[in-house]
């Protein structure tokens, strides 16, 4: 498994444990070099989108994935995490439907977060 695709799996996790809304991930290794994949997810308040990135950060810290950067945590309307081969996005759900980067990023793969987990064989 690449680092990339555990970082999401591990992400993905934490997310949920946080009750994240609507969590995509688009694999977008054929359309850019940012990363090879991107997490979308929302919570319904300031509180919530905080809570999922710090367990976010949290659960990838223990797997020993350090952030390179994170921007908007204070603000908490959209949170940035860049993990290198990872990038999750967690929105408030109004500037989720605003920026749309499910739209932006239509290019890239999406990613059933069943086969992500191993549940589900290729």
């Amino acid at each position: 498994m690449s680092n990339g695709k555990e970082m999401a799996r591990l992400a993905c996790a934490a997310l949920e444990d946080k009750k994240a809304v609507d969590v995509k991930v688009i694999d977008i290794e054929k359309v850019s070099i940012l990363a090879d994949y991107f997490i979308i997810a929302s919570g319904t308040n300031r509180n919530q989108v905080q809570a999922m990135a710090d367990n976010a950060e949290e659960v990838l810290g223990r797997a020993g994935y350090q952030p390179k950067q994170i921007e908007g945590y204070q603000n908490a309307n959209w949170i940035l995490m860049d993990y290198g081969d990872l990038v999750i996005h967690i929105f408030d759900e109004e500037n989720r439907l605003f920026y749309d980067l499910e739209r932006i990023w239509r290019d890239g793969e999406s990613v059933n977060l069943a086969r992500l987990n191993g549940k589900e064989q290729d």
